[in-house]
């Protein structure tokens, strides 16, 4: 058991606006938290680091 706490930080792809924002967690090991920047209580949505990264790299292609 781990007693680390997420280091939350705003996605890159997050627009300056203020609107549409995602917050990323990928300090933890064997998983990457997000959550909406606009909403921190309303849950987390969690996934194995390989998973977080395949859907980066298609985000970053454009898919």
């Amino acid at each position: 058991m781990t007693t680390e706490r997420p280091r939350w930080r705003k996605a890159s792809r997050s627009g300056q606006s203020g609107g549409n924002c995602v917050e990323v967690a990928d300090n933890l090991p064997g998983r990457v938290l997000v959550r909406d920047t606009k909403d921190r209580d309303g849950g987390t949505l969690a996934f194995a680091p390989a998973a977080w990264q395949a859907f980066v790299n298609l985000t970053r292609h454009g898919h």
